[in-house]
């Protein structure tokens, strides 16, 4: 048996410092049991990430320090939490503390304090420099379970990759090379990780564990935090990189500890967790990656992967914030028969209230594709017929109407459905959610108050395109049950459309959706302008004509309820544009 650390992939619940307590030490006492001699959690397991302005508050990271150096655990575990400033006139730190611990302890704990993050992210999502005050200097957790271990908090890893969006003005990565250099060998050096989850996203971090490894010349192994708090996403795929380039990798999508044998990438092995976090899906196998894997053929399948995660995320804001029960409306489109199949996975179909709301311009073709969606998912299924509610708000403000723009009549359907659904929700304790998705929010193509009423948008950032490669992963996994197939091919097929006037399409106002995916995701991910998007091969026209919606649009996308972020930049945190702007595209 060789030397063996247990990477603690969990599933936090931010702010719940006792509940993270008990998920710690179950996840401790799961590795001891079969053979680890010492614990890494991910970072700031103990108050679960991102904690957000709970760190503003004293007493709150006062508490959280306690309770992770005080955990009952049967080995060694470094533990991520936040800690106390080191003065009145600093910020708390982002650190590992040492649970486990039997020997006389400080008064104030600090002899547990093993380290503090050096590296703060202040982009795209990430807000550190907030709330964290940087340490100066890299942390080493000295014979811990007779092991001499680094210790690096997230972003110290990605510096040396090359992969941060700017350069730091210290690099922890070499920091603890050059103390190798001097003569301080290390055994190994750990990451305690809360890398939020995009497509693509494990091969960046199998970079920086292979970029780290080879400049420590010893195994490199990071923690990642798994499940969803709020927007974010976390897959786990916890890891371990050797210098020379092999790589282990744990599932993702599940709670658990990566027992990793730092002698020997043979005698790794995943142990799933015994608790309720999260959802188990996708292979519990770990993965092997051969140092001659250059590309991502490591990557799972990104439509299997796309699935899980947005599954994951409306899973986990149901559990975390004490949701059981989801209500939706129920078009017969793939965007509302898609929400259907995620929130059945999410909270069981037995959860679940599908109600079709047809009015004069409603096809029955979508009602019976909706009923379909319904029956083949085993949800509830309810119709209320809108016209009469339709014909009666006409005729009280038919004035109104008649002297102003059109789409008003059209989106009083939207919004009688909006309040149909919130009644639903409201008198029965569900929660509602909302149907669109990320081309649709980008063009405005949605009603305030209307479809995008709703306590989560789990579609929220998927493309057009990729609400129809999800519709065929729910077909090929229902087929694989042996169950109906929910998304029936009338839905798949037919042009895509509001219903909400005569022979209304939505490629009457917008481009085909492929071409409009093309141009969004050349600007929102790539950061194209319009030139740069034309010389792609788009028309230009139309490049404008969509870039301007965009923009035009902002205020609607300030009030959507929150979406699992799962490309590279989604709408949210990471997108801060003018609400109120008049950038000229044509030029």
């Amino acid at each position: 048996m060789g030397r063996m650390i247990g990477l603690l992939q969990v599933d936090p619940t931010v702010g719940d410092l006792t509940g993270n307590a008990k998920r710690l030490e179950q996840l401790s006492h799961l590795a001891s049991k079969n053979g680890a001699d010492v614990a890494v959690t991910t970072e700031l397991a103990i108050s679960g990430y991102p904690p957000r302005d709970l760190l503003l508050q004293d007493e709150f990271i006062r508490l959280a320090q306690q309770t992770a150096i005080s955990l009952n655990v049967p080995l060694p575990v470094l533990v991520g939490t936040p800690i106390e400033a080191k003065t009145e006139r600093q910020l708390p730190g982002n650190g590992v503390v040492r649970a486990g611990n039997k020997d006389a302890v400080s008064k104030d704990g600090s002899s547990h304090i093993l380290a503090r993050k050096q590296l703060l992210p202040s982009y795209d999502v990430f807000d550190e420099a907030r709330y964290f005050q940087p340490d100066t200097r890299s942390g080493i957790a000295r014979t811990i379970a007779q092991l001499d271990l680094g210790v690096t908090v997230c972003e110290d890893a990605w510096q040396a990759a090359g992969l941060t969006p700017s350069t730091y003005s210290a690099d922890p990565i070499e920091h603890l090379a050059e103390w190798g250099r001097q003569g301080v060998q290390l055994d190994a050096t750990v990451n305690l990780s809360a890398s939020p989850y995009h497509a693509d996203k494990l091969s960046s971090r199998i970079h920086v564990c292979r970029t780290a490894a080879r400049i420590l010349n010893h195994p490199f192994l990071l923690a990642n935090q798994v499940g969803g708090n709020d927007d974010l996403l976390f897959d786990g795929n916890s890891l371990v990189a050797w210098p020379d380039g092999r790589v282990v990798v744990a599932p993702a999508w599940q709670e658990g500890v990566l027992l990793v044998d730092i002698d020997d990438s043979e005698n790794c092995r995943w142990v799933a967790s015994e608790t309720q976090g999260a959802l188990c899906i996708g292979s519990d196998q770990i993965r092997h990656v051969s140092p001659d894997d250059k590309g991502h053929e490591y990557d799972k399948d990104l439509l299997e992967d796309l699935t899980d995660a947005v599954v994951t995320g409306l899973s986990d804001y149901c559990r975390k914030s004490g949701i059981s029960s989801i209500v939706l409306g129920l078009s017969g489109g793939i965007d509302s028969a898609v929400a259907a199949c995620v929130a059945a996975a999410a909270v069981g179909p037995e959860n679940v209230t599908g109600i079709a709301m047809p009015s004069r311009h409603s096809s029955q073709h979508s009602i019976d594709d909706a009923r379909h969606t319904a029956q083949a998912l085993g949800i509830h299924f309810d119709m209320i017929p809108i016209d009469s509610f339709h014909l009666s708000v006409e005729e009280s403000i038919g004035e109104v109407l008649s002297n102003g723009h059109p789409v008003a009549s059209e989106n009083l359907q939207s919004r009688l459905r909006g309040l149909l659904v919130m009644a639903h929700a409201n008198a029965q304790g569900h929660m509602a959610i909302a149907t669109g998705n990320k081309s649709e929010l980008a063009q405005g193509y949605c009603t305030l108050y209307g479809d995008m009423a709703g306590g989560y948008t789990p579609l929220g950032d998927l493309y057009k395109m990729q609400v129809y490669g999800l519709a065929d992963m729910f077909n090929t996994r229902a087929e694989r049950d042996g169950r109906i197939q929910p998304v029936n091919e009338s839905t798949r097929t037919k042009p895509p459309s509001a219903e909400l006037a005569p022979d209304q399409k939505d490629e009457d106002s917008l481009p085909p959706y492929d071409v409009l995916d093309g141009i969004l995701h050349a600007h929102i991910e790539e950061g194209l302008d319009a030139q740069a998007i034309a010389e792609k091969g788009f028309d230009r026209g139309m490049v404008v004509e969509v870039l301007t919606r965009l923009e035009h649009s902002e205020h609607k996308r300030w009030q959507m309820s929150p979406a699992p972020r799962v490309s590279s930049r989604a709408f949210g945190q990471g997108w801060r544009r003018p609400l109120a702007s008049r950038h000229d595209w044509r030029h």
